[in-house]
C-alpha cells in the first residue's frame, strides 16, 4: 500500500494515539528476514595499497614517466584510499617513479586530508591566491623529476593539465600505468566484488517472489534498495524496465506498472567497501507467452556463447564478436542493428562500475588473470519489449570464473 501526504494527515488526526512515524513504519517492508552479510569483510589494507604502488612505479619506470597525476575519484581511492570530491579547488596526489607520493592540497583542507589519507605521504598545500599547479611543479622540480613527462589519469580535468603545460612541464597519458594496475584486481578485490554479489543476488530472492501487479517501477526499485541496504551493500543502481519500456536498454520516461504478461527487467547493483556488483535479471509476470520464451533463452545462450569466447589471451572485442556472430545466425542485428543487440557486451567492472577495458567491438587488450567484467548481451525488440541477462565473471588462471550464476530459465529467474 501506498500513503500520499494526504492520506498520511488524516490517518494522524483520526488516531491521535498512532504517531506519524508509527504510520510510516507500517508502510515499509517487513525485513527482518534479511540478515547483514558483509560483517566479515576485509578492508583493503596497507600491504595491498604498498603493493599497488610499487606496480604502478614500476609501470612508470618502464613507459618513461616521472610521476603520475590523479584528482579525486575512483583511482584516489584506489591508490591512496582518500574519497574526495572535486571542486574549482585542486586537491591531487603525484605518484613518483621513485619515493613516496605526494598529495596537493589546499592550505584549510590539509587537516582534513591527513586524517582521511590511507598511505604514507607528503602533503603539500597551497593557499587561495596561488596555483595550485606551481605547487605540483615545485615538488616535480625537488625530487627531480621535472624533466620526465607528467602522466595524466583519463579523468582529470583540463584546467589541471594547461597548468601543468604552463608551468612548462610535458604531459602523456597515465593509462599504460593506471590502468596496468587498476585492470587487474586481486584476491583482496576479488573477494569484496564477490561479497556485494552475493548482495545483489540475496536481494533479488527477497524481491521477486514480492513484485505483484500494480506496483510501480518505483515500488520495485525502492523495496530493491531497502532490502540491499539490510544485506549491508550500499546501492548503487537499481533500474525496473516493465514492458516495452525493457526493449530499450536504460528504459523511457513513460510509465509502466507490473501487469500479466508483461516482461519486468531488472538491472541492479551495489558496492561493499567500494567494490561493485552489477546484475541483471528479466521474467515475465504471470508467465511467458512463446515469443518471450523464445528471446530469453536466445539471450541466455548469448552470455554463455561469450563466456565461452572469454579466453586467456584473446583481444577483449573477440568476446563481442562471437556474440555478434551467434545473433546474426539467429537473424538479430547484423552488427548494432535492432532488432538485436545495440549496446557492447560486457564492460569492466571494480571500484566503478564501468572501468576499462570493455568487451566491445575493436578493443585490442588481451584478457589475463584479474581482469572483471559483465556479460550482458541483451537482445531489444524496439515497440516489444527486451531481455537482458547479466552476470559478471573475472579472469583466473584457468579461464573466465562467474561471481553469479546466470538463471537457467525464465520460469526461475534467480536460480
Amino acid at each position: 500500500m501506498r500513503l500520499d501526504r494526504r492520506t498520511l494527515v488524516r490517518a494522524a488526526a483520526a488516531m491521535p494515539l498512532l504517531t506519524l512515524p508509527s504510520v510510516l513504519r507500517a508502510a515499509e517492508p517487513d525485513l527482518s528476514a534479511l540478515q547483514d552479510m558483509t560483517k566479515g569483510a576485509q578492508p583493503i589494507g596497507n600491504d595491498e595499497r604498498a603493493a599497488r604502488l610499487a606496480r604502478a612505479q614500476r609501470l612508470m619506470r618502464a613507459h618513461g614517466i616521472g610521476a603520475v597525476l590523479i584528482e579525486g575519484g575512483s583511482s584516489l581511492v584506489y591508490f591512496a584510499g582518500l574519497n574526495w570530491g572535486r571542486s574549482e579547488r585542486l586537491t591531487a596526489i603525484l605518484l613518483p617513479a621513485e619515493g613516496e607520493p605526494c598529495i596537493v592540497t589546499p592550505f584549510f583542507e590539509e587537516a582534513r586530508t591527513r586524517e582521511r589519507l590511507a598511505i604514507p605521504a607528503e602533503v603539500r598545500v597551497w593557499n587561495e591566491d596561488e596555483d595550485p599547479l606551481k605547487t605540483v611543479a615545485g615538488f616535480l622540480k625537488d625530487r627531480k623529476l621535472a624533466h620526465l613527462p607528467v602522466g595524466i589519469e583519463e579523468t582529470v580535468r583540463y584546467f589541471a593539465v594547461d597548468g601543468l603545460q604552463k608551468n612548462g612541464l610535458k604531459v602523456v597519458s597515465a593509462n599504460p600505468v593506471v590502468r596496468g594496475c587498476r585492470m587487474i584486481k586481486t584476491a583482496p578485490e576479488i573477494a569484496l566484488m564477490q561479497l556485494a554479489t552475493d548482495v545483489t543476488i540475496a536481494a533479488y530472492r527477497f524481491v521477486y517472489p514480492r513484485v505483484e501487479k500494480g506496483m510501480s517501477q518505483r515500488d520495485v526499485s525502492a523495496l530493491m534498495d531497502a532490502a540491499t541496504r539490510k544485506l549491508g551493500g550500499d546501492p548503487e543502481f537499481s533500474l525496473v524496465l516493465v514492458g516495452e519500456g525493457a526493449a530499450y536498454p536504460h528504459g523511457t520516461k513513460v510509465p509502466s506498472p507490473v501487469a500479466d504478461g508483461r516482461i519486468v527487467l531488472m538491472d541492479c547493483g551495489c558496492t561493499v567497501q567500494g567494490y561493485q556488483s552489477d546484475v541483471s535479471r528479466t521474467w515475465v509476470h504471470g508467465g511467458a507467452n512463446a515469443e518471450q520464451r523464445k528471446v530469453w533463452g536466445q539471450a541466455a545462450q548469448g552470455q554463455q556463447v561469450a563466456f565461452a569466447a572469454a579466453r586467456l589471451g584473446v583481444p577483449a572485442g573477440s568476446v563481442d564478436d562471437a556474440v555478434r556472430r551467434y545473433y546474426a545466425s539467429l537473424g538479430w542485428g547484423p552488427d548494432y542493428k535492432l532488432p538485436g543487440l545495440s549496446h557492447r557486451t560486457g564492460h569492466g567492472i571494480g571500484l566503478d562500475g564501468h572501468e576499462p577495458v570493455n568487451l566491445v567491438r575493436g578493443e585490442k587488450t588481451l584478457l589475463a588473470p584479474g581482469m572483471c567484467f559483465s556479460n550482458e548481451p541483451g537482445i531489444y525488440i524496439p515497440g516489444s519489449f527486451g531481455v537482458r541477462l547479466e552476470d559478471c565473471f573475472h579472469m583466473t588462471e584457468s579461464g573466465p570464473a562467474w561471481f553469479s550464476q546466470p538463471p537457467r530459465s525464465i520460469d526461475a529467474p534467480m536460480g
